[in-house]
């Protein structure tokens, strides 16, 4: 019951990742991709729950720093923050409502850029935020929100999937 669920995060988180360094680098305007990463761990994370959106958001940020970053944890930290406060909106999310999941995801990805710049670029002496907002992070903002319309509505059907068969396997041993 479980490994169904973890193998299925797994190959989601897997897909994101290979979507966002590959197909999507090839796509990029102006050097910007969609951050698909910061949409799978918030949607785990308000449609599941603070916990599983904290590891989620870990292990997303790992792959991350594994291929990526210059500090192994500087993703992972980041990743599992944006998880676990969205988390925090589990009781105010409905499936249908799409308003909630695109104003968090929003909020993740900007949030996620804030840090970035903060701790990759400003505490280098790299002050141009002006620069970084208009050029970097409002326009990746856009993309994500964009492809955040498509790959949302796909996590939830198969978040659902999971839960009814989650249900159904429980309802076997009461």
């Amino acid at each position: 019951m479980k490994l169904r669920r973890k193998l299925s995060v797994f190959l989601i988180i897997a897909i994101c990742f290979l979507l966002q360094t590959t197909l999507f680098q090839a796509l990029s305007f102006a050097s910007i991709s969609p951050n698909l990463l910061v949409v799978v761990t918030s949607s785990f994370g308000f449609m599941r729950g603070r916990k599983e959106g904290m590891w989620i958001g870990f292990f997303s940020g790992l792959l991350l720093d594994i291929f990526f970053g210059s500090v192994i944890g500087f993703y992972a930290l980041i990743y599992a923050y944006i998880g676990y406060v969205n988390g925090f909106f589990r009781k105010m999310f409905f499936p249908d409502d799409i308003k909630l999941p695109l104003i968090l995801i929003a909020t993740s990805d900007f949030s996620c850029n804030i840090m970035v710049y903060l701790f990759l670029f400003f505490l280098r002496g790299k002050f141009r935020f002006n620069y970084y907002l208009l050029h970097i992070m409002l326009p990746e903002l856009v993309y994500t929100i964009l492809v955040t319309i498509l790959l949302y509505f796909i996590i939830l059907r198969i978040n659902q999937k999971l839960e009814v068969i989650e249900r159904r396997s429980a309802g076997k041993f009461v």
